[in-house]
């Protein structure tokens, strides 16, 4: 068994211990993990109570890292996020007091009920991987993510994320309900001898601990990218900026975000080599949020994502054999 097919049988533990907490909606927690591997951060969006919270706590739970969670109001300040340099009194001396933000993963729970000054607060977090406090840097500890919440744009009470904040993004998902089945086995496993207010992640096991983790993050950048699928990804991205339907397209940002989340989607199948498939795979949630809609395509009801379909469908992936280790042709 290769190094690639044994990371795969690792990172399927961590998708069963998971599953101890967070029933179904498979798709989402390979979202959640594509993003830890890619050492990026995950919008998820969706109507409350669908478990995102308790998520992204049984994949902290599973990797052996820690995790904390903001509920972001109106009245939220970015010291609240961050910390702050308070004087101590009795001594006359300064000291540092670190925000929740310095965890391994960083729930900030529906993020776009905070005003556009608190939700800047991650910015520097979510690029640099550090914070500055009075001229100081910080590092965040390793792996580092933040994966956000926020509700629908038509519900009262919520501000819309800054294009340059949901950039920082690496991919944006949808949290659908589960389905009928899903949802009694969640009921029954919750309810079963307990009261059910409060989520218990005890059967949630470390597999793994940060550092292991982030040597796994480690061997998704190591995995081979053949041309073909460099060219590929940027074609997507470009076309993005030419669609009469498309106001703004996607930066050279979602070129990268591509190939970083096809890399780890490749492992987490226990491959050495990235094939068409993982890029148009998660085309959609990683290019949708970068892009900005046309007023006519607006007023004809188009999504972010409808377009981005359009467009995998109209360029042509590049075929071969992409695992041979020999650069292919587009």
């Amino acid at each position: 068994m290769s190094e690639y097919e044994d990371a795969a049988v690792i990172l399927e533990r961590v998708r069963e211990e998971i599953g101890h907490a967070f029933i179904g909606q498979r798709d989402l927690v390979d979202h959640a993990l594509i993003t830890l591997l890619a050492g990026g951060h995950l919008l998820v969006e969706g109507v409350p109570g669908l478990g995102k919270t308790l998520l992204v706590r049984a994949l902290a739970r599973a990797i052996g890292g820690d995790s904390r969670r903001v509920q972001f109001t109106p009245d939220l300040m970015p010291s609240d996020i961050t910390g702050n340099v308070m004087l101590d009194t009795r001594t006359g001396q300064f000291s540092t007091r670190k925000g929740p933000v310095f965890t391994n993963l960083f729930i900030a729970d529906e993020i776009n009920r905070a005003p556009a000054k608190t939700q800047a607060a991650l910015f520097e977090a979510m690029q640099e991987f550090q914070v500055s406090l009075d001229g100081a840097s910080f590092p965040l500890p390793e792996p580092f993510m933040v994966l956000a919440t926020q509700n629908p744009l038509e519900h009262e009470g919520t501000y819309p994320l800054p294009d340059a904040q949901k950039d920082r993004f690496l991919l944006k998902v949808m949290a659908s309900y589960p389905d009928p089945e899903e949802e009694k086995e969640m009921v029954r496993r919750i309810l079963d001898g307990s009261s059910g207010a409060v989520l218990c992640l005890d059967q949630v096991k470390p597999v793994l601990d940060p550092r292991a983790f982030a040597a796994l993050r480690d061997r998704a950048s190591a995995l081979r990218v053949d041309s073909a699928i460099l060219d590929y990804a940027v074609r997507l991205c470009a076309a993005t900026r030419s669609d009469s339907g498309i106001q703004a397209g996607a930066g050279p940002r979602g070129s990268l975000a591509l190939v970083r989340c096809a890399r780890a989607k490749a492992l987490l199948e226990g491959r050495a080599f990235v094939i068409p498939d993982d890029i148009s795979a998660l085309a959609a949630p990683v290019l949708a949020h970068r892009i900005t809609l046309s007023a006519e395509s607006d007023l004809e009801g188009m999504g972010e994502r409808r377009l981005i379909e359009d467009i995998l469908a109209r360029i042509p992936a590049p075929r071969g054999d992409f695992g041979s280790g020999r650069d292919l042709d587009p």
